[in-house]
């Protein structure tokens, strides 16, 4: 038998997401709407798909360490220097890197309960304790965390605005207010993948030498890169050198790169893609409530539709629109788990799923 160093060998299999490919395979056909990861169904730039395809011919050679274009043209783009800026794996090998940076076994760290799941798997992976408080009114609850933070000498403390899975946000001067009550030696983890849907006043305004606080974007959802995993943290210089201890120096490719730095140099493409996702929140809400369903308030790419029902339910639904060929996902705890989350998608998609949910809904129902 394979003997694991301790700390792995105490922890479970885990898989945060189960992939739209792997239940394809399941299924023994590919979904007719893929709806459920909050990718951007409408593509990336076509400059920055033109620019991973050039890049091709030079995949043999690694990429860039320090992504010093992409880093530069990030740090022009937000108006910081180059030193307040990492680029990394996407957020979610961000979020690893800087686990390990911060947490040390024992370490107390604070989230909401159904939150995102995968920064609560990198804790677990270095020995930090969870320390998860609810949602409230389908919101992260900035007290609640703060009132936990304080009781548990948190290390670090997850939020995310606008929020995963449930669409939800806090205006930025809240947030920009919640630094001052940070319990001393506590950082703050501001996610923010879904930062270009969002209303303006949702995002704090922070200066990026504050030491309380780090952010996280991506080129996943409005960029269109999900596939490329490239994304970047925005904080203090002092915090933003650390990476380079232990992060894979190598891990972000040649060809993400180069699409991640055209794609930010396309801003008109990316006011294109928000429009799109604008219009599909509208359509999904429309057809949820068409059939039933009550469609809460969203600045992400994605809107959670309550059933009205309880998680049983909801789950039977998923497997029922998966059944119907629409792949899409809901929050994992009550009460979030009373709704489906539906990404937003082409008219095509949108579509599939106006003709797929009635069906979904009547085989849970059959008359």
């Amino acid at each position: 038998m394979t003997r694991f160093a301790p700390l792995p060998a105490s922890l479970p299999t885990t898989v945060p997401f189960i992939g739209a490919e792997t239940l394809e395979r399941r299924r023994g056909t590919p979904f007719a709407a893929r709806l459920g990861a909050n990718e951007s169904a409408f593509g990336p730039s076509p400059l920055a798909a033109r620019a991973m395809r050039e890049a091709v011919g030079q995949i043999w050679k690694y990429g860039d360490g320090p992504s010093h274009d992409l880093t530069h043209a990030l740090a022009a783009h937000l108006s910081v220097e180059p030193r307040h800026i990492m680029v990394g794996e996407g957020i979610d090998g961000l979020l690893g890197n800087l686990v390990r940076l911060m947490v040390a076994p024992g370490d107390a760290v604070v989230t909401s309960e159904g939150a995102y799941p995968t920064f609560n798997y990198h804790v677990a992976g270095f020995g930090g304790v969870l320390h998860k408080v609810p949602y409230r009114d389908d919101a992260e609850d900035l007290q609640a965390l703060l009132d936990c933070a304080r009781q548990v000498g948190a290390r670090l403390v997850y939020l995310s605005n606008p929020d995963n899975p449930m669409g939800s946000w806090h205006k930025g001067t809240a947030i920009r207010a919640m630094l001052d009550d940070l319990p001393q030696d506590c950082l703050l983890v501001l996610d923010e993948a879904y930062a270009e849907f969002a209303p303006q006043d949702a995002l704090p305004d922070i200066s990026a030498d504050d030491p309380r606080v780090i952010r996280m974007r991506t080129f996943s959802k409005a960029y269109g890169l999900a596939g490329a995993r490239i994304g970047y943290a925005i904080g203090a210089p002092d915090l933003i050198a650390g990476f380079d201890r232990i992060r894979n120096h190598f891990g972000v490719n040649r060809i993400a790169q180069a699409g991640a730095l055209a794609a930010l140099a396309d801003q008109g493409w990316l006011a294109h893609v928000v429009a799109e996702v604008h219009a599909a929140r509208d359509r999904i809400a429309e057809i949820g409530a068409a059939n039933g369903l009550t469609p809460l308030p969203s600045a992400a790419n994605f809107v959670a539709l309550d059933t009205g029902c309880d998680g049983a339910h909801a789950r039977a639904l998923v497997a029922a629109l998966e059944a119907e060929g629409v792949f899409v996902r809901m929050p994992g705890v009550a009460p979030l788990d009373r709704c489906i989350r539906i990404s937003c998608g082409p008219v095509t998609q949108m579509e599939t799923l106006a003709e797929a949910l009635p069906r979904a809904l009547a085989r849970l129902n059959p008359a």
